[in-house]
């Protein structure tokens, strides 16, 4: 068994003529992403692995979530998941270690829904800072193939969850 933590990015600044891949988390995103990781620790949930998108919005997350769920790895970011497809997503699965029962990758939408989607079969809204809780039947992520049993155990959202 092996499980996947998928989270979209907390919620960010727009600010005009500012690129979009610079946007850093407003005070409620600041607030959220620690929060998370709270929960998860609370739920008993740490990875192993933790891969973000290079975007500073979603950096920032992961490193506020990392912090408060007690993970002390290195977070690894990747371009790729900055406005990923689907078989982008599986292709990076796919490499990770066998070794780490549990993986979060934090990222953005459209793609955070739509893997969910395509992973479970749930049409689920992911709000900014959600944690998808997704278990595959797999061994290995290489073994991982889009016939592969998953189930979407929890959908975290920031405002169901308690400060």
């Amino acid at each position: 068994m092996k499980t996947l933590l998928l989270m979209r990015h907390a919620k960010s600044v727009h600010p005009d003529g500012m690129e979009d891949h610079e946007r850093p988390l407003n005070d409620r995103g600041l607030r959220d992403a620690p929060r998370m990781g709270a929960l998860l620790k609370e739920q008993g949930i740490l990875p192993d692995v933790i891969l973000s998108s290079s975007a500073v919005r979603a950096l920032t997350t992961a490193q506020l979530t990392a912090e408060a769920c007690g993970f002390e790895g290195r977070i690894e970011v990747l371009r790729d998941l900055y406005l990923p497809n689907p078989a982008d997503v599986i292709e990076i699965m796919k490499q990770q270690p066998d070794g780490a029962a549990c993986v979060m990758i934090v990222s953005h939408n459209p793609g955070s829904e739509a893997l969910v989607n395509y992973f479970t079969g749930a049409l689920e809204a992911m709000p900014t800072a959600a944690i998808a809780h997704i278990e595959f039947d797999i061994d290995a992520w290489s073994d991982w193939t889009p016939s592969s049993p998953a189930k979407l155990r929890h959908l975290w959202k920031p405002r169901e969850v308690e400060s």
